[in-house]
């Protein structure tokens, strides 16, 4: 069998990715719909394959943007997405054909397979795609980043911690992960070298350093607050994300531009 097609389709305005996977020759699958939908197709007619489903890791506009136009040009296909996102993600497209669940194995053609695996976190219906030595993690797992806990349809730190330690780090180390932001990297590079998994490891301690946050409140005003900086490293976008500790010792995950030393 030929090698497995991953053809990652930039998003400049985003600083995005969606995919386009599958093996030469046969059908494909598009990881997201966020990128030019006349690049999908192109990267699927290079490798002279025929796209036949659509997997959504999440509802977020930059993962579904160009869903409309990819089904203009490719006719009816699968389009397949949790059942917590869905609602979310008809506010920007609609041409959902099927929910899926965690642990659903989704077969496309003979060959490929992938296994739809929850990680909650960044949105609550999250999933990565996991199989034939990749994991299609989202916003859930970056390239020596983490996601945020603060877009629309988010759930807890913890349940991102989680999802990363319990559930994406529990695969093989030389698994390629492939994510909706920044290149390409494998488990094993993001269990030794990604700083918030280091910490959650004990491998490096955590910072404590008094900080002020600036986020709106349930009006839309935005209000400082005294916290914690437990840990700030670079984000996919160019900036950094901060793990901050709320006086009531909860953790958050915060852009870097939100906070500032006192």
């Amino acid at each position: 069998m030929a090698d497995l097609v991953v053809e990652r389709i930039e998003i400049p305005a985003f600083v995005g990715n969606s995919y386009v996977v599958g093996f030469p020759g046969g059908p494909c699958a598009f990881v997201d719909a966020g990128a030019d939908a006349a690049k999908m197709m192109e990267a699927a007619a290079r490798h002279g394959m025929t796209p036949a489903a659509v997997l959504l890791t999440h509802h977020h506009y930059d993962h579904v943007s160009e869903l409309e136009e990819i089904l203009d040009r490719v006719g009816r296909v699968d389009v397949m997405i949790h059942a917590f996102e869905q609602p979310l993600a008809e506010e920007f497209v609609t041409g959902f054909t099927q929910n899926i669940e965690d642990g659903e194995v989704i077969r496309i053609g003979d060959d490929l397979e992938l296994k739809a695996v929850a990680t909650p976190g960044h949105t609550a219906g999250m999933l990565s795609f996991v199989g034939h030595g990749h994991v299609f993690t989202g916003d859930t797992l970056f390239r020596e980043s983490v996601a945020g806990v603060r877009a629309p349809g988010h759930t807890t730190f913890e349940d991102l911690r989680s999802s990363i330690m319990d559930t994406l780090l529990e695969l093989p180390d030389e698994t390629v992960v492939v994510s909706g932001h920044n290149r390409p990297s494998t488990i094993g590079h993001e269990r030794e070298h990604n700083p918030f998994v280091r910490v959650w490891r004990g491998l490096d301690p955590e910072g404590d350093a008094p900080v002020i946050v600036s986020l709106p409140d349930d009006d839309g005003i935005t209000q400082e607050h005294d916290v914690r900086l437990v840990l700030e490293a670079a984000d996919y976008d160019g900036g950094t994300k901060c793990w901050i500790r709320w006086p009531d010792g909860a953790d958050d995950l915060v852009p870097g531009s939100k906070v500032r030393r006192p």
